[in-house]
């Protein structure tokens, strides 16, 4: 079985020390995994308006990217990656922190809405619904009123740990995908609790 193809994968979050480390951050941490583990260092990149850098996996040149303009100006960074390098949008996965799933999951998705995630409605906006997603599960609060608060703080220490483990298998999850296809990857990272 052959495998999927992408040229780009996008982590969505925030720049800056204040929020390395909170859970809005999720997108970043998983580029950050991918580009330590294939020996690659981002640099900033004033036309992609972000930081990047390039990783092969499965015989494919992949650019990872970070925008740098804040989560909900996400998709001009997007739109300006896939632009000069001619990606079409359904070779983009865009990773991201997703409330409506439990800490420790992680879910390959194609196309679809924002659901409420303000820096995926920018990149839609952008480069429309036709990309894929890898969503990383932060949980809700409980309560719609402390949403802001909770995605721009740290989890705790046991829930950082899932997050991570979550997206470790997100990663390699990525590794099938490419070399075996979307169904093969989503099967793979879908069956894990």
């Amino acid at each position: 079985m052959s495998g999927a193809t992408l040229n780009a994968i996008v982590g969505l979050g925030n720049p800056g020390p204040e929020h390395v480390h909170t859970r809005h951050n999720a997108g970043f941490w998983l580029v950050e995994l991918l580009a330590a583990k294939f020996k690659a260092n981002f640099r900033s990149h004033a036309k992609y308006h972000g930081e990047v850098c390039r990783i092969e996996i499965a015989g494919q040149e992949i650019t990872l990217l970070k925008p740098q303009t804040y989560m909900n100006r996400s998709g001009l960074a997007v739109r300006a990656l896939c632009d000069y390098l001619k990606i079409p949008s359904h070779q983009v996965l865009i990773a991201y922190d997703e409330l409506d799933l439990a800490v420790g999951t992680a879910r390959f998705k194609f196309a679809g809405g924002p659901g409420g995630h303000n820096g995926m409605r920018d990149v839609i906006t952008h480069i429309g619904q036709e990309c894929w997603r890898m969503r990383i599960g932060i949980g809700h609060p409980g309560n719609r009123d402390e949403v802001i608060d909770y995605v721009l703080h740290r989890a705790s220490a046991a829930d950082e740990k899932l997050i991570q483990d979550s997206i470790a298998r997100a990663a390699d999850a990525v590794d099938v995908f490419l070399e075996q296809g979307a169904e093969k990857a989503m099967n793979k990272l879908h069956g894990k609790t």
